[in-house]
């Protein structure tokens, strides 16, 4: 089953022969599927055309599983950025394995990818239900974590030379394209070994994943910033409360933050494009009528209008300039060449934010991807990451989920609730 020449098919390493050890358990059935479109007319379409509708594998635990979970070795990674739920996730497969299925023996690989690859030095970490039992309760990962590419071969080295029967992965687009080519690089040796991602973005840029843990958090968090920008804006003659948020070519954070916390004026996210002449103009004449403002900015807005690094970072991301900084800066002489005195108070809580407990909402969601991602490594799915699409957990293959970035649509309804909420205008080019 293809779609614009993706395909939906999960990889397995073979069938499940072994009766999953679970007493009264629901299992989901090979043949269930959760449907992509959800629009009953886009359903029609493609059944009357006599093409096969689009549909992801549905998640859960199966009847029979592949490995036989008395002698088998697992591991785990985190990498890229922090974010919350890390130490969920990591606690809920470590639960779900021993609990459920019995598996004994987990390791943490320290700092991602880096823990894989001998040269480094970082010895793993057996965990265990003890060792895991509070985890939930901070911040960050207990494994560390780290960006950039390493050997593809030396890390599959590492795998099979410690027995290792599925390796999750937990992070973002880099991660996940990383844990396709350790997952292609086994196939290629013939080896047995499963690998299961774990969306892990706080930007939810993820395609074909309706949400990715540690995002509903960081909405939740940003609204602190919010709250204290309207505040400041409200506490002074002429104030501006600028906050920078998360989200570099995709900006869910800042357009959920802005329908969630009703105090924002200017919402600026990287699939919209501004001018500065357009902002200010908008900008001057909301002052001149309610004297305050609050203005949001995700990370990747207005990066057009800004001179360009040349430099990238070490998962080879573009480096970019400080949005917040150059609006603060701006902002200011523009009012001062005017004459006109203002008072702009500049909020950066990226780091806070990315680096607290999830909350309840996202410690639940963050449980359940642990715990189904569990289920797909048992029944031997392979380069795969598990999904949530029209409220339901899925299996998707890592190649479609890594094919293009998800983005805010300036023509859906997200951003056009913005545009409502806000009153800004819907052109400030």
């Amino acid at each position: 089953m293809t779609l614009n020449g993706l395909n939906f098919i999960i990889s397995k390493l073979g069938e499940g022969r072994i009766s999953a050890p679970m007493e009264g358990n629901y299992f989901v059935e090979d043949g269930e599927r959760v449907l992509l479109h959800t629009d009953l007319n886009m359903v029609i379409e493609f059944v009357e055309g006599g093409k096969p509708v689009p549909s992801f594998e549905k998640a859960g635990p199966r009847e029979k599983i592949y490995f036989d979970p008395s002698n088998l070795k697992c591991g785990i990674v985190t990498c890229g950025g922090l974010c919350p739920g890390l130490n969920s996730v990591i606690r809920a497969i470590v639960l779900c394995l021993h609990h459920n299925y019995g598996v004994r023996t987990v390791y943490g690989f320290p700092y991602g990818y880096e823990g894989l690859t001998s040269r480094y030095g970082h010895k793993p970490v057996e965990l265990s239900p003890a060792s895991v039992d509070r985890i939930h309760e901070q911040g960050g990962t207990i494994l560390g974590s780290s960006r950039g590419n390493q050997d593809i071969g030396e890390m599959v080295d590492t795998l099979e030379r410690m027995d290792i029967g599925i390796l999750f992965t937990i992070g973002g687009d880099g991660t996940l394209r990383g844990a396709s080519a350790i997952s292609m690089e086994i196939e290629r040796r013939k080896l047995k070994i499963a690998v299961i991602g774990i969306p892990k973005t706080i930007d939810n840029d993820i395609s074909y994943i309706q949400r990715s843990f540690g995002f509903a958090t960081a909405v939740s968090e940003a609204g602190r910033a919010i709250i204290s920008a309207h505040i400041e804006s409200r506490g002074a003659r002429n104030g501006i409360g600028l906050v920078k948020l998360m989200g570099r070519e995709s900006g869910f954070i800042a357009a959920y933050a802005a329908l969630a916390y009703s105090d924002v004026n200017f919402c600026l996210i990287p699939e919209v494009p501004f001018t500065m002449e357009g902002l200010l103009k908008a900008l001057v004449e909301r002052m001149e009528k309610r004297r305050h403002a609050v203005i949001v900015a995700a990370e990747g807005a207005g990066q057009d209008i800004l001179e360009k690094t040349g430099e990238r970072d070490a998962s080879g991301n573009i480096r970019f300039q400080d949005i917040g900084i150059f609006l603060r800066d701006r902002i200011n002489a523009y009012f001062k060449q005017k004459g006109a005195e203002i008072s702009l108070k500049y909020i950066d809580p990226s780091y806070t934010i990315r680096s607290i407990p999830a909350d309840a909402n996202d410690s639940t969601f963050c449980l359940l991807l642990g715990q189904n991602a569990v289920h797909a490594g048992m029944a031997g799915r392979t380069n795969m990451v598990v999904g949530f699409w029209a409220n339901e957990f899925t299996h998707v293959p890592i190649p479609m989920a890594v094919s293009q970035r998800k983005k805010v649509d300036p023509a859906g309804w997200v951003w056009n609730s913005v545009i409502t909420v806000t009153g800004q205008p819907k052109d400030m080019s």
